[in-house]
């Protein structure tokens, strides 16, 4: 797999089936919790519609007409206007470690100042290390409590970058 021929893009119709069963795997893989997760998010088989609204964008990683991957921005629920969260990053193997994940949190975060939001948030789950890795490498800090509402409660590491 050449990197040459690696895309980010933002998602289309055509995407949603095959994200979500990325992000399905992903879950699969690892064992990670099903319930209080991204998993069961009714959000998860319709992701185009989910993302075209204001302030919210969600971007594929594309190898041809293989997604491998995706992360998006949108305001994060229960939280002022100015905060947006992080939201949905999962990869396939194939995906990780090639520096795809910098780049896509730089086009969600470059996107979320576009939008106007002055802070972002995530979450995710304690295992996760190679994330909490990265995360940390592009300036998020952890926090003490989660924020907002996302119904998410099996992620229990947060974090916080000022944009």
């Amino acid at each position: 797999m050449s990197p040459n021929n690696i895309v980010i893009r933002e998602i289309t119709q055509a995407d949603d089936a095959q994200l979500a069963a990325v992000v399905r795997s992903v879950f699969i893989e690892l064992d990670a919790p099903k319930v209080g997760t991204a998993y069961e998010d009714a959000s998860l088989d319709m992701m185009t519609e989910t993302y075209n609204n204001p302030k919210m964008a969600y971007f594929v990683v594309a190898y041809g007409d293989k997604i491998l991957g995706g992360c998006g921005i949108a305001h994060l629920e229960g939280a002022d206007e100015t905060v947006c969260e992080l939201q949905k990053m999962y990869f396939l193997p194939e995906a990780r470690g090639k520096g795809i994940g910098a780049e896509m949190i730089e086009k969600c975060l470059n996107k979320a100042k576009e939008f106007g939001f002055k802070s972002c948030y995530l979450e995710t789950l304690p295992f996760m290390i190679g994330a909490q890795k990265l995360y940390t490498k592009v300036g998020f800090q952890s926090l003490q409590a989660p924020m907002g509402t996302t119904g998410h409660y099996s992620c229990n590491v947060w974090m916080l970058k000022h944009l």
